[in-house]
């Protein structure tokens, strides 16, 4: 028997919960279908849980270093064990939420199990078939498998197997040199591995301006991670307890060998097993739904928001997409995937904030660009706290006086980089933060000096 619903979601990660809710309160009857956990990467193997690691990370690190403080420390020991069941707890704790939550919202009913169309407007879970005229998927993504020759034979771990991890590896080898790499690089390394990064690329990080991706590779050197560039045609080797990472084409001939092997090469979407043929929805080649600027689909009545539409790899862009979707549907609001401004952080210590362009975008574009640099040896709340690596750099435009683009990579740089986003959404020239002050001492309070020293950028 098929049951009738106003709406249907499926998903509930970032973007559907709050859709549901909404809807719900709308006066809609709603069904919302996980397939495995509520709350999506995000709560369950994404940034709650990977962030509750890094904070015991940092913490080993800077026990490490208390005598530079005048602070007398014992030996730091990390207890895998235990860095395991409070980053847990932490997980079950906030996916418990997101399920109290769901089962108080007003007409929405939580449906188990994987969903598959049938049709455009019809849906089955299991023995459940459901049917709406409006569809709403949030289905996320997950870790690519890449077709590395000695991938069926050899054990790896991905980003959901590096954090079942409860005994600390001798030495973890990581392919793939990107944001959750090296994230876990360094966590892993201040947690007492011996970590070595394997990327395909010449060069880490490269949608970060060289002088920025440089300064990250500073970073993780200075703490002992040994980095490999250039590493093309990879292979893997070995067995359980004994890994090999190969790059045959890399010059001269690469191979790494370790204990533990985690590939972190990229994320693809949930959709190869949705039916979406059934339901005439489109995706590209690598099988991202296609959206039109309202997260809407090819076929009317279903929309897709967060991972699996490609319009962004973040929980901050899910949730806008949530947005969005609502804005349109319910608010009669004209919202635009194309209004956000491209914005991330790189979770190491110190962080990297990001917002908009870097500096060889912003020329491809046709800006006459200014650029304005700080590095945090010269500012006061990182000299006072002791951590002073990284650098601040600005991307403003020479005839309108805007901002482009920025990152901080420093201590709090991933807050203090919101104020000049807000800057960006506002559309205003730079007087108006030069203009402002500033809390001191804090990172923030530099943003103003450093765009007040604009110079032309090199153009090489």
């Amino acid at each position: 028997m098929t049951e009738r619903f106003d709406a249907i979601v499926v998903g509930a990660g970032q973007a559907g919960p709050p859709l549901a809710e909404r809807l719900g309160k709308s006066g809609r009857k709603v069904a919302i279908i996980e397939r495995k956990d509520v709350g999506g990467t995000c709560v369950n193997t994404g940034c709650i849980p990977t962030k509750s690691m890094v904070a015991s990370a940092y913490v080993a690190y800077q026990s490490g270093r208390a005598a530079e403080y005048g602070v007398r420390a014992g030996n730091v020991q990390v207890m895998m064990d235990e860095v395991w069941r409070r980053t847990r707890g932490i997980s079950e704790r906030s996916r418990g939420n997101v399920e109290q939550w769901i089962a108080g919202m007003a007409g929405v009913k939580l449906f188990r199990g994987h969903a598959r169309f049938e049709s455009p407007t019809t849906l089955r879970v299991g023995d459940d078939v459901m049917e709406a005229d409006e569809i709403f998927l949030n289905v996320g993504g997950r870790a690519t498998r890449p077709p590395f020759p000695g991938i069926d034979s050899v054990p790896y771990l991905d980003n959901v197997g590096v954090m079942g991890l409860r005994e600390l590896p001798e030495h973890l080898v990581i392919v793939g040199g990107s944001y959750i790499g090296l994230e876990f690089a360094q966590m892993f390394r201040r947690f007492g591995s011996q970590v070595s990064v394997v990327e395909r690329s010449k060069r880490l990080l490269p949608r970060e301006d060289p002088e920025i991706a440089d300064a990250v590779v500073d970073i993780l050197k200075r703490e002992g991670i040994t980095i490999h560039t250039g590493a093309e045609c990879i292979e893997l080797k070995g067995s359980s307890g004994q890994v090999c990472v190969v790059a045959a084409c890399a010059d001269p001939r690469m191979e790494v060998r370790g204990s533990h092997l985690l590939l972190a090469v990229g994320r693809q979407p949930n959709t190869d097993d949705l039916g979406l043929e059934r339901a005439g929805v489109a995706t590209d080649e690598r099988g991202y739904i296609h959206v039109d600027d309202q997260c809407r689909t090819s076929v009317a009545g279903i929309w897709a928001m967060g991972d699996c539409n490609g319009k962004g790899a973040f929980t901050h862009t899910s949730f806008n997409d949530y947005e969005i979707v609502a804005a349109n549907v319910l608010d009669h609001d004209a919202r635009r995937i194309s209004d956000r401004i491209n914005t991330y952080a790189l979770f190491i210590d110190p962080p990297l904030g990001r917002i908009g362009l870097n500096e060889e975008e912003a020329r491809k574009a046709g800006h006459d660009v200014l650029v304005g640099v700080r590095p945090m040896t010269r500012v006061g709340r990182a000299i006072e706290r002791g951590e002073t690596l990284g650098t601040m750099k600005v991307i403003v435009d020479a005839a309108t006086r805007k901002l482009l683009g920025a990152v901080i990579l420093g201590v709090n740089g991933d807050e203090a980089i919101h104020s000049l986003l807000d800057a960006m959404y506002a559309n205003v020239p730079i007087d108006t933060v030069t203009h402002a002050v500033h809390i001191h001492p804090t990172v923030a309070e530099l943003l103003p000096t450093v765009l007040q020293d604009l110079h032309p950028a090199d153009r090489g």
